[in-house]
């Protein structure tokens, strides 16, 4: 199993970089960000000098979305990284929550995702694509360029894209139950696609909090759960509470839910999730002391998962790090 870190993109992007660094050091393969350009600085410069200071780290965004930057420009970026540092970058995407929603736009429609993934993907390694219209184009200056395009999804339809299109799946909660359900959605949508279902890498992202004080880390991780109340309050509005489409195990928790602020997006001081149970952050996060995130880990690598993505969104990021380098990472060494 990969070990990834998702930071936000706050200033000054010193302290990101330099978190960076720590995690490769402590074992980490890859270093991803948010990406709202409203909220955070921009990502892709920040990967520039984080690639600069780093040896192996892949790095990339969990995740940007098609509309924020097009295309075009999405796979132009990646690809001169990739030229600049040797192909060390991964996009995550998706419909795009906090960085259209900030913008007062909504969300990106599934029809949009699923072209952007193959035009991306087929820009940034150097073949033609089209963007729209019939105007194919192709940028000229790649070489030997490589992206893998992974797709963050929760609900069905954005399952079955993921199976049918994506490189790899995000999925952004640590539970092993609903993972179970979602990875089975995914590979029968490759199944069915005729694509190879294990080629698909699965990376789960959840906060991860090293320390036998429990009550404080579920109140630096609560947050978690009102992001993701974000996707679950669209699926209930798409699908219906008891459609049967989602599992209710994820719908179930947003019913005291009333709104949301996104200036406190990711922060562990978010006063717009009190309503996310214990229940719920313990479900979907790693909390507790090493043994605890070894045992959860364990049972989502016997799952399928290729990659915990650790959300290092807390008052202890760096010992969170270390400990993962020191007892936990190691555990899973090839």
């Amino acid at each position: 199993m990969d070990f990834g870190v998702v930071l936000q993109a706050d200033p000054p992007a010193s302290a990101v970089v330099d978190l960076m660094r720590r995690a490769e050091r402590q074992g980490f393969r890859y270093g991803w960000t948010f990406d709202s350009a409203v909220l955070w600085q921009e990502p892709f410069v920040i990967y520039s000098r984080i690639l600069e200071h780093t040896e192996r780290l892949i790095v990339g965004p969990m995740v940007t979305n098609p509309s924020t930057r097009t295309p075009e420009v999405t796979a132009s970026t990646f690809a001169t990284l990739n030229d600049m540092y040797g192909n060390r970058t991964v996009c995550g995407i998706g419909r795009g929550d906090s960085a259209m929603r900030v913008a007062g736009r909504p969300p990106n429609t599934l029809a949009r995702l699923g072209e952007a993934i193959g035009v991306i993907r087929d820009l940034a390694e150097g073949r033609e694509a089209d963007l729209g219209g019939g105007h194919r184009v192709r940028i000229p200056w790649i070489e030997n360029g490589k992206l893998p395009v992974w797709m963050a999804a929760y609900g069905p339809k954005a399952l079955a894209m993921t199976g049918q299109l994506a490189d790899g799946f995000i999925l952004q909660l640590a539970d092993p139950f609903l993972t179970e359900w979602m990875i089975k959605a995914v590979r029968k949508a490759a199944a069915d696609a005729g694509r190879d279902p294990s080629a698909v890498t699965i990376c789960v992202a959840a906060p991860a909090y090293v320390g036998d004080d429990l009550d404080h880390a579920r109140e630096q991780c609560r947050w978690f759960g009102g992001m993701v109340g974000n996707h679950v309050a669209d699926l209930v509005s798409r699908y219906g509470e008891h459609s049967g489409m989602v599992p209710e195990e994820l719908t179930e928790y947003i019913k005291a839910r009333e709104g949301y602020d996104y200036s406190h997006h990711g922060r562990a001081d978010n006063p717009d999730t009190a309503f996310v149970p214990d229940a719920i952050v313990d479900r979907f996060c790693l909390l507790g002391p090493a043994a605890a995130h070894l045992d959860k880990l364990h049972r989502l690598k016997a799952l399928g998962v290729d990659q915990f993505a650790l959300y290092a969104m807390h008052d202890a990021k760096e010992s969170t790090l270390d400990a993962y380098g020191t007892e936990i990472i190691p555990a899973f060494a090839d």
